[in-house]
């Protein structure tokens, strides 16, 4: 968890610093409509201006949009993506190959019993062999136990997969919030200049108008990507927990079979 909250930190930081440098060129707006990409023959240097028109576009907009909110609204894209990879990287490292691992207990069982079976889960890494391991470490207890124990476990585990999910939800949820409170700071802004003018002309309200459509439109696109992200979070978790409910059924028929050739 420390390591997240580092890797979050360093993000914040390099975030800010950027919004900081372009905070610093309140220029640039003026000086992108005067500036011409010099016309070369050479395909790759018509990309690269056009990458870069792209880039000062975008740095325009960003300052016309208010840096505060902008920057802001701009976190939550950093924090919200680097716990959506966080989530990834681990529930990727978290897959197992479960009819592999069966076998391998299988025959471990039959070769060394218990003390076998629970070295082949010791051994192996993911939230499967986690439960195999805990459930075999009760054999002793009885078959009941262990089925009870092998829910139990499974239940923890899912909580270690769908941890930080609620934060990647507020994301979702504060990214386009921050937009509307930029609408509506940029329209209160609108009417104040209509009020100081006392005329309702398009000149007037044009920067407050432009100010609310660019935050909305900005802590729109960032909900939308962080959505996308959620949802494919939601699909490894679904499928990691169909593995685990399928293989902890047949860990059980395995330890049952286990138990009656011991009884003979």
């Amino acid at each position: 968890m420390k390591k997240v909250f580092a890797t979050l930190t360093v993000l914040a930081m390099l975030t800010i610093g950027s919004v900081a440098v372009m905070a610093q060129e309140p220029a640039v707006a003026d000086s992108v409509a005067s500036e011409q990409v010099t016309e070369t023959p050479a395909a790759d240097a018509e990309e690269v201006g056009g990458i870069e028109a792209l880039h000062k576009t975008l740095k325009v907009k960003f300052i016309e949009g208010g840096a505060g909110f902008m920057a802001a609204t701009l976190i939550c894209l950093v924090f919200g993506l680097a716990l959506c990879i966080e989530r990834i990287i681990y529930l990727s490292l978290s897959k197992t190959n479960t009819k592999a691992l069966l076998a391998k207990v299988e025959e471990a069982l039959k070769n060394g019993g218990i003390e076998a079976a629970l070295e082949v889960c010791r051994n192996t890494r993911g939230p499967v062999a986690s439960i195999f391991y805990q459930g075999l470490s009760r054999y002793s207890e009885g078959i009941e136990v262990v089925e009870k124990t092998v829910s139990s476990y499974g239940g923890v585990q899912l909580g270690l997969l769908e941890k930080n999910l609620s934060w990647i939800s507020l994301f979702i949820s504060i990214a386009p919030s921050l937009g509307f409170l930029g609408t509506i700071i940029g329209m209160i802004q609108a009417f104040d200049k209509i009020q100081q003018v006392g005329d309702i002309s398009a000149t007037v309200v044009a920067g407050g108008i432009k100010v609310a459509l660019l935050t909305t439109l900005l802590g729109l696109i960032i909900a939308i990507i962080l959505q996308v992200f959620y949802n494919y979070i939601l699909s490894l978790i679904e499928g990691l927990v169909n593995e685990m409910e399928d293989s902890s059924i047949s860990l059980l028929d395995l330890v049952v079979e286990y138990d009656a050739a011991q009884k003979k």
